[in-house]
């Protein structure tokens, strides 16, 4: 597939949103820490606890895009996604390639997350299909991931997840 740089790397931190644990009070700031190259440098992570709650929803949104099973299920739940964006895309070339971002600079936190996500994953949707979004097969996982895949074939989230699998099938195979 032929993502552009910036969607590709977006629909990444909207998969990344989506399967990252939220057990720890502060699992949102920790996150938007770890992906802090998303956001300007003066930008405060500190969260309240009703902005991590958001943060939650957000994420609870890309994994309803990925679970549904039909177009109309994928538009209502990316229209609810979008429903929380504000974008206002801008040209940039701070990284030294020209590119887009698509919540203002000043924008607060939450906002620049919510945006980026929900039009990263919006523009993949669009241009690639709904089913190139899946759940992992993997027993016992329940990531989601982006197919790129030539033949749109993948089934897992990872080359742990496919092994994981495989060797699992073949063990019952022999067990039989």
């Amino acid at each position: 597939m032929d993502y552009d740089t910036f969607g590709s790397n977006a629909v990444e931190l909207a998969i990344d949103l989506a399967n990252t644990g939220r057990d720890a009070p502060d699992w949102a700031a920790r996150f938007l820490r770890g992906h802090d190259e998303w956001f300007e440098g003066t930008t405060d992570f500190t969260l309240s606890p009703g902005e991590t709650a958001r943060a939650g929803e957000t994420a609870d949104l890309v994994r309803a895009v990925a679970l549904a099973g039909s177009r109309q299920e994928v538009m209502d739940r990316l229209n609810a996604l979008l429903a929380r964006a504000r974008p206002r895309p801008y040209a940039t070339d701070h990284d030294g390639e020209l590119h887009l971002h698509y919540a203002r600079p000043d924008a607060p936190l939450l906002e620049q997350l919510t945006t980026t996500v929900a039009m990263g994953l919006s523009q993949v949707v669009a241009q690639h299909g709904w089913q190139r979004l899946g759940v992992c097969s993997a027993e016992g996982c329940e990531d989601v991931y982006v197919d790129t895949s030539r033949n749109a074939s993948r089934r897992y989230c990872s080359n742990t997840c496919a092994s994981r699998s495989t060797v699992a099938a073949y063990r019952a195979r022999r067990k039989a």
